[in-house]
């Protein structure tokens, strides 16, 4: 453990480093946490500039959260200096600012392999690595874990530190003022670091403030303070309590922290996170500190630091795909169709230009979720409430009881926070509040903390709710269309991240109210009256290619095959599905989601309608009961079995008939 002399270390200290001499970068030789923290302080920046520029060059071939990264590697160093680590725990909140973490914890020669298949994760992944305590894909849980983790040492008698890295974003969230409420009654040491990189909790004032920090966090200081507080309550109550409120006052003044003091917390700050001069005093007089037990303190960091197209742009540079280092230029996916997220930005900004009751809603996402136009466009009527889902669903079922038309759009994982208000505040009450899931289905390189699997098998039991899946663009425009006209109940429209690759014409611009729970046939290779064909696959959303595929594959193989969109998950077409099931011999269902989901209602209603009992064969094709780790959107289908060769393989094993040379006569309408 580091000595309390490293402040005159870093004020004194030689600055002519050895390994610069010779140009070796400090990142290939700092590859243990013994190396690290046998540095002299004066060196931690120049290993802070070779990470960063190892960071910059992943992230721009691999993609992934740029900006968070880049503006935690100083505090990052510092902790892993200061601390004991792995002993020691930090808890990354979310963990995409984790990367620096990644490489000074042994995985420095593996990081290139970031987010692809088989290498490192995004995140935080207890798997991965012992210096990763926690796994976080989603917000603000650090403190509520961490205070869990610390609870559970008090219990087995021991005395490592328990710290939380959670950025201010986060610190909207309800569930990380529910864990510090908590947290501060306990006599559990438990600290926190809130990384303040935008929304500025309280401003910093200079080098003055940087000073008093360091008084702050010293042992004089807290012995003091201490003392204070004995006297305090030696004193008549009326003088005590007026000593105490003037002590609370002055401190709120100096530091900004008079809410985290009134949950409990002893507060530091704001510091710089940038400079080692005031991070390693700090966290040494936190971390030495016997007689606290609740600490926050308060870093002031800059999104993307160090790289000045990131530091320009940090919206942008929150999670990229690729960009050139040296122009910043940002290389998105090229396509020429529209992606989902546009489709929604589009029709909801012609709503509302039609309706001045249309109102959009997100929780902390308005860039990923298409909503930037909308607020630039209808500002007063755009609400972005944090990072705080539940709110954000109760909240919109507050406006549609005053006949507001509330748009929700959250991302499909993170809609999973907000079922209880999902179900007793809006499907109960039966409000129509339109929800667009985003990012519904496979993801791609963030991996399992953010695939949207679950929402269908989530929603599909709840009652007198429509959801819709779109499986073209043009069916997105439909489908939002759709939503604005139901005012009677809740509707919910996943679509997945990106472009659907079924392709059709517009049929118009702005989208066509579609008949609820209906369904369309896109291939009907029924040829006659008597006979039945060989399989019909009833795919839902973005499958529909990949169904279009088979059935090609199939039908060069000698099988007929028919083809329906379904478009509704719930209420889905109940006469289309009878149909299918007396005209063919065998149906598959098709979905980008979760067993549980569509196709366990269609094998439902197969089964209660005894639709089986003919000799009907069934399939519903679904992501199997395991996780699909972070790799391409492609490779992570065709792990899942949603690829046309599986659906084609699935068929022929059902069937098991000799091959048909089919030849279509004559069509017959379903």
């Amino acid at each position: 453990m580091k000595n309390k002399s490293s402040e005159n270390q870093i004020n004194n200290a030689d600055n002519n480093n050895q390994f610069r001499k010779i140009g070796v970068p400090l990142i290939d030789v700092v590859d243990s946490m013994e190396k690290l923290r046998a540095l002299n302080p004066i060196e931690l920046p120049w290993l802070a500039d070779d990470i960063r520029k190892e960071i910059i060059k992943v992230v721009s071939q691999n993609g992934g959260h740029l900006g968070p990264s880049l503006g935690v590697v100083e505090l990052t160093i510092a902790l892993h200096y200061v601390f004991n680590t792995p002993d020691d725990k930090i808890i990354w909140d979310v963990g995409h600012q984790s990367y620096a973490h990644k490489i000074l914890t042994g995985r420095y020669k593996q990081f290139k392999t970031l987010r692809k298949k088989g290498g490192l994760s995004g995140f935080t992944k207890r798997a991965e690595s012992i210096f990763d305590p926690f796994g976080a894909g989603h917000s603000s849980t650090s403190i509520s874990a961490g205070l869990g983790m610390a609870s559970a040492r008090d219990i087995n008698a021991q005395e490592h530190n328990i710290i939380c890295v959670i950025g201010d974003g986060s610190m909207s969230a309800g569930m990380a003022f529910e864990a510090m409420n908590n947290a501060g009654d306990m006599n559990s040491k438990l600290i926190v670091i809130l990384n303040d990189n935008d929304m500025s909790i309280s401003p910093p004032v200079g080098a003055l403030s940087t000073h008093l920090s360091k008084i702050i966090s010293s042992k004089q200081y807290m012995s003091i303070r201490n003392t204070a507080s004995e006297l305090v309550s030696l004193l008549p109550k009326a003088l005590g309590n007026v000593a105490k409120r003037t002590e609370s006052y002055a401190r709120g003044l100096v530091t900004g922290g008079t809410l985290f003091e009134e949950l409990g917390f002893f507060y530091v700050g704001p510091i710089d996170g940038h400079t080692f001069e005031d991070l390693i005093p700090v966290f040494e007089n936190i971390r030495d500190n016997k007689k606290h037990k609740a600490f926050l303190i308060h870093v002031r960091t800059k999104k993307g630091h160090g790289y000045n197209p990131a530091e320009k742009s940090p919206t942008a540079f929150h999670g990229v795909y690729k960009f050139d280092i040296v122009t910043g230029e940002l290389k998105n996916a090229k396509t020429e169709i529209p992606s989902c997220t546009q489709g929604f930005s589009k029709i909801i900004n012609y709503l509302a230009q039609e309706d001045d009751k249309v109102v959009a809603i997100t929780a902390a996402m308005p860039s990923g979720t298409g909503l930037a136009k909308f607020a630039e466009n209808f500002p007063s009527r755009f609400f972005d409430v944090g990072i705080a889902e539940q709110h954000a669903v109760t909240f919109a079922a507050g406006m549609a009881v005053e006949g507001i038309k509330p748009f929700v759009a959250i991302y499909s994982s993170f809609l999973q926070r907000a079922y209880d208000q999902i179900v007793h505040d809006v499907v109960l009450q039966g409000l129509p509040v339109r929800f667009m899931i985003d990012r519904a289905g496979l993801v791609g390189e963030d991996g399992v903390t953010h695939h949207g699997l679950y929402d269908i098998s989530m929603l599909a039991n709840l009652h007198n709710v429509v959801i819709m899946a779109p499986s073209s663009y043009n069916e997105v425009l439909n489908m939002v269309k759709t939503a604005y006209s139901i005012d009677d109940r809740p509707s919910f429209v996943r679509y997945p991240k990106g472009c659907l690759p079924y392709v059709e014409p517009i049929t118009s611009e702005f989208g066509q109210i579609l008949k609820i729970g209906k369904a369309r046939i896109i291939k009907n290779s029924l040829n006659t009256e008597n006979t039945k064909a060989d399989l019909a696959i009833l795919s839902l959303g973005s499958r529909l290619f990949e169904a279009m595929k088979a059935s090609e594959m199939l039908e060069k193989e000698g099988f007929s095959v028919s083809i329906v969109d379904a478009r509704f998950a719930k209420p889905f077409d109940t006469e289309m599905v009878i149909k299918l099931a007396k005209t063919h011999k065998a149906l598959i269902t098709v979905e980008e989601g979760a067993n549980g989901g569509f196709g366990a209602e269609i094998a439902q209603f197969l089964t209660d309608e005894a639709l089986l009992d003919s000799g009907l064969k069934f399939r519903a094709i679904a992501i199997k009961d395991n996780f699909i780790h972070h790799a391409t959107v492609s490779e992570q289908l065709a792990q899942a079995g949603l690829e046309a060769e599986n659906i084609k393989n699935t068929a022929i094993n059902m069937l098991k008939i000799e091959r048909l040379n089919f030849v279509s006569n004559k069509s017959v309408n379903l």
